[in-house]
């Protein structure tokens, strides 16, 4: 979990930058983008295929 502790004399604004940082580092965006909704076992596989796909693609292309 992350949490950001207020300094004495520290504003909002700068905690709150810290927070976005915390967050990005941590990788909980896109961990919850891929969580907002289910996906079946077919539809993992597919993304996967998919992703796998363009990683040759761009591989080839050098």
């Amino acid at each position: 979990m992350t949490q950001v502790i207020l300094g004495e004399n520290e504003g909002i604004e700068s905690a709150l930058r810290r927070f976005k940082r915390q967050v990005s580092q941590a990788g909980i965006f896109p961990d919850m983008k891929k969580h907002r909704h289910f996906e079946t076992p077919i539809e993992k596989r597919k993304r996967k295929a998919m992703a796998l796909q363009k990683q040759r693609k761009r591989r080839s292309r050098y």
